[in-house]
């Protein structure tokens, strides 16, 4: 008999270990003073058909942040940001704006806004589950960049600080934050586990983006998570493009991302995303724009980016 219940308990705890090691739980886990490098590379191509004529615009972005978690209070954590390199290449209309924001160039405005820029610290409170609660401190840094254009003619200034926000701003900045971290569900989960989340267009577009998370694979140290992102703008809503028209967009398209986590942080080692969007923008009439009705322009944007991840202490 005592045999018997012995082999039963023994059963029951090789059950429960196996349950065990089905499920794992992640999340986002730092010590104070931990300090992280992120490298960033990607290019976004646009494509527009105005008067049976293609335009192509290309943005190319490569930069390195360090990332340095300076407070940790009740499950929060909060990480200091600093630009420590920025490369940045915009090219359309036949016009090519290329900089390095560590190479002096007296002649492009924008190099002195990137430059004010790099090692300016600012903050970002971030939940275990990759909740993003504030960013603090960014606006201030992109405010003061905006001083590079005040010799420029006043529809320059209007361009390059457009520029600028779209690609630095607070909102441009947390929209990218949110599609590079993952957002863990709260309790365990095993592979094959599906969840997702809804996030806000938050630059430029109007619209939303529900992203699909996939647990693909788990070991003790790493996991492998493969995700989906449903683009969908709000075809009646206006935004302005970088010309200074106004329009609607009617357009949808797909997010692709693979990620490699390392478990210890929760921070992605690696991950690579390719997106696609198609549709149409409609440019309101503008006389000033010499536009009297308005035009309906075929659209296609397409981002490739790779990110790296590691920790320096």
């Amino acid at each position: 008999m005592k045999k018997f219940f012995g082999l039963m308990a023994l059963g029951c705890a090789i059950s429960i270990a196996t349950f065990a090691q089905e499920f794992v739980e992640l999340g986002y886990h730092f010590n104070k003073g931990e300090l992280f490098e992120l490298e960033q590379k990607s290019r976004t191509e646009t494509y527009m058909t105005v008067d049976d004529v293609m335009r192509r615009n290309t943005r190319d972005y490569n930069t390195m942040i360090s990332m340095e978690v300076t407070d940790l209070n009740a499950g929060k954590a909060t990480l200091t940001f600093r630009y420590k390199d920025l490369k940045f290449n915009f090219n359309a209309k036949n016009h090519n704006i290329f900089v390095d924001a560590k190479v002096a160039n007296d002649k492009e405005p924008f190099q002195d806004a990137l430059k004010r820029v790099l090692e300016q610290p600012f903050t970002v409170e971030l939940q275990p589950t990759g909740i993003i609660n504030k960013i603090d401190g960014l606006d201030k840094i992109l405010e003061n960049s905006f001083v590079a254009f005040d010799k420029l003619k006043k529809d320059e200034i209007e361009a390059y600080e457009k520029i600028m926000k779209d690609q630095f701003g607070v909102d441009a900045f947390r929209s990218w934050l949110e599609q590079l971290l993952i957002m863990y569900p709260v309790h365990g989960i095993k592979s094959g586990t599906q969840w997702e989340e809804s996030f806000p267009l938050r630059t430029g577009l109007v619209g939303r983006m529900d992203l699909y998370w996939n647990l693909q694979s788990w070991d003790s140290q790493t996991a492998k998570v493969s995700a989906t992102g449903k683009i969908k703008t709000d075809k009646l809503e206006q935004f302005t493009l970088e010309d200074g028209m106004l329009a609607t967009a009617e357009i949808s398209g797909d997010m692709q991302s693979n990620y490699l986590i390392n478990r210890s942080s929760g921070l992605p080692s690696i991950c690579v995303q390719n997106t696609e969007m198609k549709g149409e923008y409609t440019y309101k009439r503008n006389k000033a724009k010499k536009l009297r009705k308005d035009l309906k322009v075929p659209v296609k944007v397409v981002t490739n980016a790779s990110y790296k991840i590691k920790q320096m202490k």
